[in-house]
């Protein structure tokens, strides 16, 4: 699942979230690892659940256009690139690192 950028979370996510908290039993930060949500966005929901006001989060704000969430997928798919990236030189380095010491013996 693709986290969502902004915070931008649908009425039915909040509520689906709240639920497994309170009905199932699950802990905030269960929730929030399998949700890919923080842990205190989850936390705030609970909250305003008790509080009655579950259903008023998220009005104010404005749905993102698909430039937006387009955008905000390519950021991710890049900073996941740069990361597999970074792990391939140190891959590489640490097999070449080995590989000379093997032929040195």
């Amino acid at each position: 699942m693709e986290r969502i950028p902004y915070g931008i979370y649908s009425k039915e996510l909040r509520e689906e979230a709240v639920k497994l908290v309170t009905e199932d039993g699950l802990s905030i930060t269960e929730v929030g690892r399998r949700l890919e949500i923080p842990q205190q966005t989850v936390s705030n929901w609970v909250k305003a659940y008790k509080e009655g006001r579950l259903a008023g989060i998220g009005k104010n704000r404005k749905p993102l256009t698909e430039v937006e969430a387009e955008l905000a997928r390519a950021r991710r798919e890049l900073a996941e690139v740069k990361m597999e990236r970074d792990l391939l030189k140190k891959a590489a380095a640490y097999f070449a690192k080995e590989s000379q010491r093997g032929t040195r013996s």
